[in-house]
Parts: C-alpha cells; structure tokens; sequence
C-alpha cells in the first residue's frame, strides 16, 4: 500500500547557492561548529588531499575533517570494501554477531596486547564522545562508583554532558548547570607558553611535580594516606592535545605522570580519537611515551571518515562480562557492519608496506617547511610536529603574543580560492585552535605527496605575506 504521506519538496526550487543558504538560515540548527565563520563554505565534491566548489577550484585541505579522513578522500581501496558491505550486510542489529567486528576487535586487542603487555577487550560505539561517555563507565563501575577524574588543562574530549565535565573549557559547559563532578584539570607542559628558562624536558618534570604534590598529605584535598586510596578514579589525558593546539609534551612527561599515577591507584584513560590510527607515524600516539594505558579511547580515522566508528580498549579485569556484562551500555549503531567492515580493512591497509615510516618522513619534509616559514614571517610564533600532527601559532609581531584575530583573517582568505601557484588558483582549508585559538592545527592527508606538501608550504607562504600586509 503506497503511503498518503508527502514531505514538501524544495529540491526542485532550488537553483541557487544564495537560495540554498536562505533555507540553511531557516532551517539548520546552528549548534554544530558550522557557523564559527559568517559564510560557511559550500563543497561539491573530493579527491585525495583536495575539496572542490562549484566552480571545481582545488581546495588543499589542511584539517582533514579534524583528522577523522586520514587517508585522502574517496580512498578507494577503503570505498570499494564499503561498496562491497553495503551489497552484502549494510544493516545488522548490535544483539547479533557479524564477521567484521569480531575480526577487527581481536586485530585491536591482539596488536594491544603485543604492545602493552596485557589482554583487553574492544567495545564499539558510534562517535568519539560517545566512546569517551562508554569509558566513563567502565571506569566508575571498575572503581566502585568513584566519579572523579583528572583531566588536563587544554584537553577536549567531547561535547555529550560526560564527556563535557572533563573537557577542560567552561565554555562548553556554561549553559547546562551544574557539573558537580567536573574534573579537576591539570597543567599541561605547553613548553612555548611555559615558565621561562625551563627546557621542554625540565618543564615537563616541573609539571609531574605540581601534580604529585596533590598526595603529599591528606589536606591537599585528593588523599587519604592512612587508608591509601584517592578520591580520583582516572586521568584523562590526550597524548598530543587536539583542540588545545597540537601541544606535544617531552618525551620524560608520560613515564613521570604514568608513576605518580600507579603509587597512587589511579586509571590513565588514554584519548586517541584524534590523535590515532597514524597521525603521529604510529596507531597510537600514546606508543612514542613508552607508558600502557589502562583504557585507550578511539573514533574518527579508524573508518577514515565514512560510515562512523569509535570504540574503546581495556583491560581484561576492567571490560570482562563479569563485571561488565550485556547491557551495560548500548548504542543501536554501535559495531555497525559498514563502519567494521572499513575499520578493518583500514588496519590491513596501514599494517603494509612502512606505512608509520612513511608518516614519519613526510612530517619531517612538511615541519622543515613551516620552519623556513617561520624564519621569514616573524607572526609566526611556534611552530612543532610529530609525524603528521603539526602546529603553527599565529602572534603578534613580537612572535609571542596571542593573535586569534589574525589567524581568523587567515582562515577566511584561504576559503576565498584565489590562491595562486604556477598559474592556477587555489583555495586553502585550515583549523584552528589552541587555548588562545591561534594555531593552525596541521592534519594533512596521511597519503599526501611531498608534491602537495611543497604546495601547502607555498600557499601558507601566502597566506602569511597577506596577513602581514594587511
């Protein structure tokens, strides 16, 4: 029986991008992150390091959806596996099993296992907030119903109410009430932004230092001595800090922290949503810090953007189905078959042919560049790198204060797309972030060719000159 039911169709009406962006201001939400820029830019399609408009202007694409397509868009070897579930087994409820799932948790564990010294198990979810709200669980449920968590300043984590009490910016919190059990949040080693005279390495044990003194004695506020247990049950670090601006810590930083931590009985939940799956030249970012984390958070990458994915790793004694049994948690997608399915073939494809040393190289070839860029621009304050997670802080003249405003001019003229190398125009797609939203957050296609690198060298080469023109 054909339904009587008619939605209004507008598809036919409209002609038009200024027609398009009427209806988007009447009837699009604008809660998402859309609206940062007055006149968000529309795309019509992709490839590789590139998005194009209408008008088929190559944009190189800098961010990479906040790194989720690490591996170049409209990956084919990634979208024909897709093509190939969405023929065969697109839709299967969470209650049953399918092959891809089982395949891709025991790749995880097994690979965590090998490097961490520990079995675990893998729970799968949708995104990265919602892995993160999972992991809130077994962490409370494994410290019998504690619900405090340390968490650093500058870390982000997501945005669902869990998730929000210990991302480190009030701003995300301060229309929803209260958050009694928000984290108590950490200095972070930001070495450019640090104590003066300290090398990176000093200023990373100056910060493991503060935090110890927090278990010096009872009236330092997380510890009881005499019965020997915190009031904390975890701390929830990113490796390398995300939206905090590519902040990449000492290498003393994480084995320091990591004692302090287990003296004193507290789970390190480490947050790879944006950092994992290659971006650092490794899986996981947390491997160049030579520390095993108690739980492993990921999302994003792991499908390369398309059809969404997160999960968790944990410890065996943690996520067993004794003390994490059936229904503890459930999304309806979770450990969907299309997001499986290309998480799975994703690890194979990343597990041939040096795929790490490859990262490692090419951020070596594009942090060499920002270098010379920041010798011959002298707003730009600091610039570091770890494979391809890169970062360039835009200041005022004097090389260190803050300068958001320009950095946003910055942002806007990339998206003009009159960029010009070789005779033909380009168009450039930037983040920002930062804990003064002035870096540029470098997240560049995982596949990108040193060609294209020597391009988006040119084109912030360009961008800079303007900005310092203007």
């Amino acid at each position: 029986m054909r339904s009587n039911l008619k939605l209004a169709d507008t598809t036919d009406l409209v002609t038009s991008e200024d027609e398009l962006r009427l209806l988007e201001e009447a009837y699009c939400s604008h809660g998402d992150t859309v609206h940062y820029s007055q006149r968000p830019k529309f795309f019509e399609s992709c490839d590789g390091s590139f998005l194009y408009d209408a008008t088929e202007t190559p944009f190189l694409d800098l961010q990479m959806w906040y790194s989720a397509v690490n591996f170049g868009y409209r990956n084919e070897r990634l979208n024909i596996v897709a093509h190939r579930q969405l023929d065969r087994l697109p839709q299967v409820a969470s209650q049953y099993l399918h092959r891809e799932k089982v395949e891709l948790a025991a790749m995880i564990a097994k690979d965590a296992e090998q490097k961490f010294g520990t079995k675990g198990r893998v729970h799968f979810n949708v995104g990265g907030s919602q892995a993160v709200e999972d992991s809130l669980k077994i962490v409370r449920n494994y410290c019998e119903g504690k619900s405090l968590m340390f968490a650093f300043e500058g870390g982000y984590h997501g945005r669902t109410l869990g998730a929000t009490s210990i991302t480190s910016s009030y701003r995300y919190r301060r229309r929803y009430g209260h958050f009694g059990e928000r984290a108590q949040f950490i200095e972070f080693p930001y070495h450019f932004r640090g104590p003066k005279g300290m090398s990176k390495e000093e200023y990373g044990h100056y910060c493991v230092q503060k935090f110890a003194r927090l278990f010096e004695s009872e009236y330092n506020g997380v510890w009881d001595p005499k019965a020997g247990k915190s009031e904390y049950a975890a701390f929830y670090v990113e490796p390398i800090q995300g939206t905090g601006g590519y902040v990449i810590p000492p290498m003393n930083f994480f084995t320091e922290l990591k004692k302090v931590l287990d003296d004193h009985g507290i789970l390190l939940v480490v947050d790879e949503i944006q950092m994992g799956v290659y971006r650092t030249g490794k899986l996981w970012s947390i491997e160049h810090f030579g520390v095993s984390p108690d739980v492993l958070v990921f999302g994003k990458a792991i499908t390369n953007g398309l059809n969404p994915l997160s999960g968790i790793w944990a410890k065996e004694e943690m996520i067993n189905p004794t003390i994490f049994p059936p229904g503890s948690t459930h999304s309806t997608f979770a450990s969907n078959p299309m997001g499986t399915s290309v998480a799975l073939e994703t690890l194979k494809m990343v597990s041939e042919n040096d795929f790490g040393d490859s990262v490692m190289v090419k951020g070596a070839h594009f942090l060499e560049g920002l270098k010379d860029l920041q010798s011959q621009h002298t707003i730009i304050g600091d610039v570091d790198g770890l494979g391809l997670a890169l970062r360039m802080e835009i200041c005022k003249p004097d090389g260190f204060t803050p300068d958001k405003a320009t950095l946003d001019w910055m942002s806007d003229e990339g998206m003009k797309g009159d960029l010009v190398v070789d005779g033909k125009k380009y168009g450039l797609v930037l983040d920002v972030g930062g804990y003064h939203k002035n870096v540029i957050t470098l997240a560049p296609n995982l596949m990108i060719s040193h060609e294209e690198i020597e391009l988006a060298i040119s084109l912030l080469g360009q961008l800079l000159a303007r900005a310092e023109r203007r």
